[in-house]
């Protein structure tokens, strides 16, 4: 399976924070803005000092690019842009419970595709 196509610029990230849609969970924060059509679904990872030191930071992100992976093909609506921040909990949280997180977000995101 590809992987999905990746927000690279700082100004897609800021553009999905201004959209102010997003949703807290104990692993994770969803953030998610309509993006360019022609660009289907696009996702960025982030995590900042808070989460840990280097090492912690880019666990985490693996971490979230692994469920990200696994939910956001399956489950996600094209035609949006997604950002997941990683927390502190995104170290402990056990993966099922991870992939949980996601799932509610673009429910409630009201981004799912059913």
């Amino acid at each position: 399976m590809a992987p999905l196509p990746r927000l690279t610029r700082r100004a897609d990230f800021l553009r999905v924070a201004a959209g102010r849609r997003k949703w807290v969970a104990p692993g994770l924060v969803l953030q998610a803005a309509a993006g360019p059509a022609s660009e289907g679904m696009r996702v960025g990872f982030t995590a900042s000092r808070k989460v840990g030191n280097a090492v912690a930071r880019n666990r985490a992100r693996r971490r979230l690019k692994a469920v990200s992976a696994a939910v956001l093909p399956v489950h996600a609506r094209a035609g949006h842009d997604y950002v997941l921040i990683a927390r502190a909990g995104t170290l402990t949280r056990r993966y099922q419970g991870l992939i949980e997180d996601l799932e509610e977000g673009l429910r409630r995101l009201g981004v799912h595709r059913t």
